[in-house]
Protein backbone atom coordinates (compact mmCIF):
# COMPACT_ATOMS: atom_id res chain seq x y z
CA UNK A 1 0.00 0.00 0.00
CA UNK A 2 2.13 3.05 -1.19
CA UNK A 3 0.50 6.44 -0.48
CA UNK A 4 1.86 8.63 -3.85
CA UNK A 5 0.81 11.96 -3.46
CA UNK A 6 2.67 14.61 -5.80
CA UNK A 7 3.44 17.08 -3.40
CA UNK A 8 5.66 14.32 -0.80
CA UNK A 9 4.30 12.31 1.88
CA UNK A 10 2.37 14.07 4.62
CA UNK A 11 3.91 15.86 7.45
CA UNK A 12 2.55 13.72 10.13
CA UNK A 13 3.73 10.91 8.06
CA UNK A 14 7.28 12.52 8.27
CA UNK A 15 7.41 13.45 11.93
CA UNK A 16 6.11 10.05 12.75
CA UNK A 17 9.01 8.35 10.71
CA UNK A 18 11.38 11.49 12.20
CA UNK A 19 10.42 9.90 16.01
CA UNK A 20 10.89 6.40 14.39
CA UNK A 21 14.10 6.56 13.06
CA UNK A 22 15.53 9.20 15.55
CA UNK A 23 16.50 11.81 13.30
CA UNK A 24 15.17 13.31 10.12
CA UNK A 25 14.11 11.04 7.09
CA UNK A 26 15.97 11.85 3.93
CA UNK A 27 14.94 11.40 0.30
CA UNK A 28 11.58 10.33 1.83
CA UNK A 29 8.97 10.03 -1.66
CA UNK A 30 6.13 7.95 0.08
CA UNK A 31 4.92 6.17 2.45
CA UNK A 32 5.32 2.37 0.80
CA UNK A 33 3.47 1.12 4.03
CA UNK A 34 1.44 1.29 6.88
CA UNK A 35 1.54 -0.44 9.90
CA UNK A 36 -2.10 -1.77 11.11
CA UNK A 37 -1.77 0.23 13.44
CA UNK A 38 -1.84 3.07 10.70
CA UNK A 39 1.66 4.78 11.07
CA UNK A 40 3.92 4.24 8.45
CA UNK A 41 5.94 1.36 8.89
CA UNK A 42 8.10 1.38 5.18
CA UNK A 43 9.19 4.24 3.14
CA UNK A 44 9.96 4.41 -0.39
CA UNK A 45 13.57 6.82 -0.44
CA UNK A 46 14.91 8.35 -3.75
CA UNK A 47 17.79 6.49 -5.43
CA UNK A 48 20.06 9.64 -4.66
CA UNK A 49 20.11 11.56 -1.50
CA UNK A 50 19.38 15.50 -2.48
CA UNK A 51 23.41 16.07 -2.83
CA UNK A 52 23.55 13.24 -5.32
CA UNK A 53 24.91 10.31 -3.43
CA UNK A 54 23.19 6.69 -4.76
CA UNK A 55 21.52 5.57 -2.42
CA UNK A 56 20.24 2.17 -2.98
CA UNK A 57 17.66 1.09 -0.73
CA UNK A 58 14.42 2.24 -1.92
CA UNK A 59 12.32 0.47 0.66
CA UNK A 60 13.42 1.35 4.41
CA UNK A 61 11.85 -0.45 7.54
CA UNK A 62 10.77 2.16 9.48
CA UNK A 63 9.19 0.75 12.85
CA UNK A 64 11.17 0.32 15.75
CA UNK A 65 8.76 -2.45 16.71
CA UNK A 66 9.16 -4.45 13.21
CA UNK A 67 12.77 -4.14 13.41
CA UNK A 68 13.55 -5.42 16.96
CA UNK A 69 11.61 -8.70 15.80
CA UNK A 70 13.07 -8.82 12.98
CA UNK A 71 16.47 -8.50 14.08
CA UNK A 72 15.43 -11.42 16.85
CA UNK A 73 15.03 -13.43 13.85
CA UNK A 74 18.31 -12.65 11.89
CA UNK A 75 20.28 -13.62 15.39
CA UNK A 76 18.43 -16.73 15.76
CA UNK A 77 20.18 -18.01 12.59
CA UNK A 78 17.06 -17.10 10.15
CA UNK A 79 19.46 -15.99 7.66
CA UNK A 80 22.45 -18.54 7.33
CA UNK A 81 19.01 -20.95 6.71
CA UNK A 82 17.78 -19.03 4.16
CA UNK A 83 20.73 -19.00 2.57
CA UNK A 84 21.82 -22.66 2.65
CA UNK A 85 18.16 -23.33 1.09
CA UNK A 86 18.75 -20.40 -1.84
CA UNK A 87 22.16 -22.81 -2.61
CA UNK A 88 20.05 -25.55 -2.55
CA UNK A 89 16.78 -24.86 -4.23
CA UNK A 90 16.95 -23.88 -7.72
CA UNK A 91 13.30 -22.44 -7.92
CA UNK A 92 13.88 -20.40 -4.61
CA UNK A 93 16.74 -18.80 -6.41
CA UNK A 94 14.99 -18.12 -9.39
CA UNK A 95 12.39 -16.19 -7.18
CA UNK A 96 14.91 -14.10 -5.04
CA UNK A 97 16.48 -12.92 -8.63
CA UNK A 98 13.41 -12.36 -10.04
CA UNK A 99 12.55 -9.94 -6.32
CA UNK A 100 16.29 -8.65 -6.96
CA UNK A 101 14.89 -7.46 -10.65
CA UNK A 102 11.84 -6.17 -9.44
CA UNK A 103 13.91 -4.41 -7.02
CA UNK A 104 16.08 -2.58 -9.61
CA UNK A 105 13.30 -1.78 -12.05
CA UNK A 106 11.07 0.18 -9.40
CA UNK A 107 13.97 2.06 -8.20
CA UNK A 108 14.95 3.00 -11.51
CA UNK A 109 11.29 4.09 -12.19
CA UNK A 110 11.51 5.84 -9.11
CA UNK A 111 14.56 7.54 -10.45
CA UNK A 112 12.95 8.49 -13.40
CA UNK A 113 9.79 9.71 -11.86
CA UNK A 114 12.38 12.22 -10.17
CA UNK A 115 14.18 13.00 -13.38
CA UNK A 116 17.11 11.81 -11.78
CA UNK A 117 19.71 9.33 -13.47
CA UNK A 118 19.10 5.95 -12.24
CA UNK A 119 21.95 4.10 -10.43
CA UNK A 120 24.35 2.35 -12.25
CA UNK A 121 23.94 -1.29 -13.53
CA UNK A 122 25.56 -3.05 -11.30
CA UNK A 123 24.59 -1.10 -8.45
CA UNK A 124 23.34 -3.42 -5.38
CA UNK A 125 19.73 -3.77 -4.36
CA UNK A 126 18.58 -5.03 -0.67
CA UNK A 127 19.52 -7.07 1.65
CA UNK A 128 21.78 -8.99 -0.42
CA UNK A 129 19.94 -9.41 -3.49
CA UNK A 130 20.05 -11.80 -5.81
CA UNK A 131 23.25 -14.04 -4.37
CA UNK A 132 22.86 -13.55 -0.80
CA UNK A 133 20.76 -13.28 2.36
CA UNK A 134 21.88 -10.20 4.32
CA UNK A 135 19.49 -8.04 5.62
CA UNK A 136 15.83 -9.10 6.27
CA UNK A 137 15.20 -5.94 7.48
CA UNK A 138 15.21 -4.50 3.89
CA UNK A 139 13.75 -8.07 2.56
CA UNK A 140 10.62 -7.83 4.70
CA UNK A 141 10.44 -3.93 3.49
CA UNK A 142 10.06 -4.94 -0.32
CA UNK A 143 7.21 -7.47 0.63
CA UNK A 144 5.40 -4.68 2.27
CA UNK A 145 5.84 -2.11 -0.45
CA UNK A 146 5.24 -5.23 -2.79
CA UNK A 147 3.42 -7.80 -1.64
CA UNK A 148 4.22 -11.37 -3.32
CA UNK A 149 7.73 -10.81 -4.57
CA UNK A 150 10.40 -11.27 -2.06
CA UNK A 151 10.10 -14.67 -0.92
CA UNK A 152 12.36 -14.59 2.08
CA UNK A 153 10.76 -11.31 3.09
CA UNK A 154 7.33 -13.43 2.79
CA UNK A 155 9.08 -15.91 4.84
CA UNK A 156 10.49 -13.56 7.66
CA UNK A 157 6.52 -11.56 8.05
CA UNK A 158 5.13 -14.83 8.41
CA UNK A 159 7.49 -15.79 11.12
CA UNK A 160 7.30 -12.34 12.94
CA UNK A 161 4.70 -11.85 16.08
CA UNK A 162 2.53 -9.17 15.46
CA UNK A 163 4.83 -6.25 16.35
CA UNK A 164 1.84 -3.63 16.25
CA UNK A 165 -0.46 -5.56 18.92
CA UNK A 166 0.52 -3.05 21.74
CA UNK A 167 -0.05 -0.42 20.03
CA UNK A 168 1.81 2.26 18.00
CA UNK A 169 5.45 2.16 18.11
CA UNK A 170 5.95 6.20 18.36
CA UNK A 171 3.09 8.85 19.49
CA UNK A 172 3.62 11.87 17.15
CA UNK A 173 1.64 15.17 17.72
CA UNK A 174 -1.59 15.95 15.84
CA UNK A 175 -2.63 19.48 14.29
CA UNK A 176 -4.01 21.05 17.08
CA UNK A 177 -1.23 19.79 19.85
CA UNK A 178 -2.89 16.32 20.79
CA UNK A 179 -0.65 13.46 21.40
Amino acid sequence: MTDRRQDGPAPADLAAVAEQLGRTPRGVRAVAHRCPCGLPDVIETAPRLPDGTPFPTLYYLTCPKAASAIGTLEAGGTMRRMQERLAEDPELAERYAAAHADYVRRRDEAAHEDGIEPLPPGTQSAGGMPERVKCLHALVAHELAAPGVNPFGREALDALPEWWRGGPCVRVEQEGGDR
